[in-house]
């Protein structure tokens, strides 16, 4: 079985806009290109799981979200820092769907889809619904500082597993 880092998408890897979808707002978090290549060469497959409201709140389409991520591994492609799959939930909360984090819907497809040991894997996120969708998942996890503001109590719950951005927490656990 193969390990991977499962990663959330806006504030990870892209600064945070508030319902990204369009390629000319996307701009990549210092340290992105580094941290997807180190973990790379580490051997982790490099999956998205991201909730995508906007699709459910009509703000978007599908097919928009589609076009950002081809556009994305087109740029990150070009670092030798390519993501592997792109996993996302349309739905809103009221839906009660079990794709949309912290429920593991997405993390349990792609683990399938890929052969993924959950154990030997992790999940990396700008929330505290990342980090429960790791544990519900059974994976290791990691909080970033790069995107949505962490209360001082999260900080403080998560300070183990806190890290400045990818880049900081790639070269963590491949040192």
């Amino acid at each position: 079985m193969d390990k991977a880092v499962f990663l959330d998408r806006d504030g990870t890897l892209n600064v945070e806009v508030d319902y990204l979808h369009e390629i000319d707002k996307l701009m990549f978090i210092d340290g992105t290109f580094q941290a997807l290549r180190l973990l790379k060469t580490q051997g982790y497959k490099l999956i998205v799981i991201s909730n995508q409201s906007g699709i459910g709140r009509g703000y978007y389409k599908e097919q928009d979200v589609e076009q950002l991520h081809h556009y994305m591994n087109v740029v990150l492609g070009k670092h030798d820092a390519a993501i592997d799959a792109f996993y996302y939930c349309p739905h809103v909360e009221q839906d009660r769907c079990l794709c949309r984090k912290p429920h593991t819907g997405l993390i349990d497809r792609a683990a399938t889809e890929w052969n993924i040991d959950l154990g030997q894997s992790y999940m990396v996120g700008d929330k505290e619904s990342d980090l429960m969708t790791a544990f519900n998942a059974g994976c290791k996890y990691a909080l970033v500082l790069s995107g949505h503001p962490i209360s001082k109590v999260l900080q403080d719950k998560y300070k183990k597993y806190l890290f400045k951005n990818l880049w900081d927490f790639a070269q963590h656990i491949c040192v």
